[in-house]
């Protein structure tokens, strides 16, 4: 399969030792919450076939108190999407989502994935957001992932969910910084796509070394 930039990807076997982070299935990411992605139900059903192949299964899950800095809701004439500055850097707002203790926050229940070993859950700090599975926006604290995957001795990890151009590219990113071997599956995410998002955050993960598959390159 012909990638851009010439780069040609063979059909990829599954190694036991392999992981699939899922990230932030969660209903306000779903269509219907307050911060929906256009077609998120749509790769549940994907990322249930492709955990049949996975021995090692992680999720991330956002998870928020109701005034987290991130929420415009808690900045005074400043609207969903707009920006600001904050000590680690400049912080995108959003509409309240993924609140502790709400519907909103909880993970799929169409998630088919009885094997799952861990939940990690991200941004509980209220001033500070957490996109990455990996470490929070400040780039400093980390969730404990890194560790866990270090001590397991996992191998490659492959990442889907949502949202491609955030939660997804922030993690890869960070996998990769992190000394793993990093893969998300293309067709299993899908994107907020603001203000060209989702071309920045594919070509960070291309400069990064963030590999790039579809579903059926696996499943096949």
């Amino acid at each position: 399969m012909d990638r851009p930039g010439g780069s040609h990807i063979m059909t990829i076997a599954i190694q036991p030792e392999d992981v699939l982070i899922v990230v932030d299935v969660q209903y306000d990411f779903l269509p219907g919450g307050s911060l929906a992605v256009a077609g998120g139900d749509e790769i549940v059903p994907l990322i249930n076939q492709l955990a049949t192949r996975f021995n090692n299964v992680v999720l991330t899950q956002d998870w928020h108190p109701k005034d987290h800095i991130s929420f415009a809701s808690q900045h005074a004439g400043k609207a969903p999407f707009q920006t600001i500055a904050l000590d680690y850097g400049t912080q995108v707002l959003w509409p309240d989502h993924c609140v502790w203790q709400t519907h909103g926050a909880e993970l799929s229940r169409d998630l088919e994935l009885p094997h799952a070993q861990l939940i990690i859950r991200k941004g509980y700090n209220r001033a500070i957001d957490s996109y990455s599975g990996f470490q929070e926006a400040d780039r400093e604290t980390q969730t404990g992932l890194a560790g866990y995957l270090n001590e397991r001795d996992v191998g490659r990890l492959f990442v889907v969910g949502l949202a491609t151009d955030f939660c997804v590219a922030w993690t890869a990113l960070d996998g990769i910084a992190g000394g793993f071997d990093v893969t998300v599956i293309e067709d299993a995410t899908r994107a907020i796509d603001a203000d060209g998002s989702l071309a920045k955050a594919w070509a960070d993960m291309d400069e990064a070394g963030v590999a790039r598959v579809m579903s059926r390159e696996i499943l096949e």
